[in-house]
């Protein structure tokens, strides 16, 4: 495996990435802490988001060679279930929204194949592929309603809906209780057992190949970081709120770095 190129780069300028990248001499991978909807914190100093990428990218550091997609993701469960405790776990089984929950994509050199666990992407040649939530596109269709609504009707602006997203407001609820779904409808890491049919498996040959892991804080995908980027800061410049030619949950806001952390990273096998 060469690594050709990586980055992370945190929305926020002042917080710290909720997305990870982890590269060993048998697995690379992408990891994307979700961020939480609600105020509780399962450890106090760290977001729910960091603390499940970090304990996602503590478990494929430790992973043997031959681990197989399912053995990961039994594993990669109990590592995750380990940070709630017994007294806690009925608390999280009622509530997913309370959870520490990741995306990642995993590159495994043994086994020649890439594990897509939640809302991920990459690129293998020139062919794209994801595993993207099922209700994700519609709520950021709500979202997009929304926002044009009110901007419509003269009640907000554009600038005033980067300042204060009420449109995301409007469908945080539906967001929350699509939580729900976790691990039935889509695969998730959250420390409870995760659908092996939900988990997007994708064997390679023994060709050679160029591939790109990403994290869904890039909207548009490109076979390299520049161009990757570029899309990403013609998006800002184009639709900041996110409700035309890329619909999203969230806007970017004024002062960050984009609408959601990123991670990529590009390498040959």
């Amino acid at each position: 495996m060469e690594i050709i190129e990586q980055q992370i780069i945190g929305k926020d300028p002042k917080g710290k990435s909720e997305d990870l990248i982890v590269t060993t001499d048998d697995f690379i991978a992408v990891i994307d802490g979700s961020t939480s909807k609600t105020k509780r914190r399962v450890r106090w100093w760290l977001s729910n988001g960091r603390c499940a990428a970090k304990t996602v990218a503590k478990y494929i550091r430790r992973m043997p060679a031959k681990t197989t997609s399912a053995e990961f993701c039994k594993g990669v469960t109990a590592a995750i279930a380990s940070k709630y405790g017994r007294r806690h776990r009925e608390l999280y089984a009622k509530h997913p929204e309370e959870r520490l929950t990741a995306s990642c994509i995993v590159y495994s050199r043994l086994r020649r194949e890439i594990w897509m666990i939640g809302d991920c992407q990459c690129l293998i040649g020139e062919n794209y592929f994801d595993n993207p939530k099922p209700s994700e596109a519609i709520m950021a269709e709500k979202r997009a309603k929304e926002a044009r609504r009110l901007i419509d009707k003269g009640l907000e602006t554009t600038e005033s809906l980067l300042e204060h997203d009420i449109a995301r407001e409007a469908i945080l609820p539906q967001l929350i209780e699509e939580m729900k779904n976790q691990n039935v409808t889509y695969s998730v890491i959250d420390g409870f057992p995760i659908p092996r049919q939900k988990v997007r498996v994708i064997p390679l040959d023994f060709s050679k190949w160029t591939i790109v892991l990403a994290s869904d804080g890039y909207p548009f995908l490109h076979p390299s970081l520049e161009e990757s980027e570029r899309a990403l800061a013609e998006q800002r410049k184009r639709d900041p709120l996110n409700i035309d030619t890329f619909k999203a949950t969230k806007a970017f806001k004024k002062d960050f770095n984009s609408f959601d952390d990123r991670a990529y990273i590009r390498f040959k096998v």
